[in-house]
């Protein structure tokens, strides 16, 4: 089974933003955000979309998958 990593924290922090900051900028929870960060949860393409446009990062550097 792949490895889902989520490099989502370091970049959000380069940028400044709390989770509450980002979730508010995308449209969900902070808890969806703490769960993407933890690697507890996968984002749909929308969502992966929308937060790679808030902090400024190809989605491929942000999710990876490993097998």
């Amino acid at each position: 089974m792949p490895e889902f990593i989520c490099t989502l924290k370091k970049y959000r922090l380069m940028k400044e933003l709390t989770q509450e900051q980002l979730a508010e900028k995308v449209g969900v929870r902070r808890e969806t955000i703490m769960r993407l960060e933890a690697g507890k949860y996968n984002p749909s393409l929308k969502l992966a979309i929308d937060i790679s446009k808030v902090v400024e990062i190809p989605i491929e550097q942000l999710f990876i998958f490993e097998a």
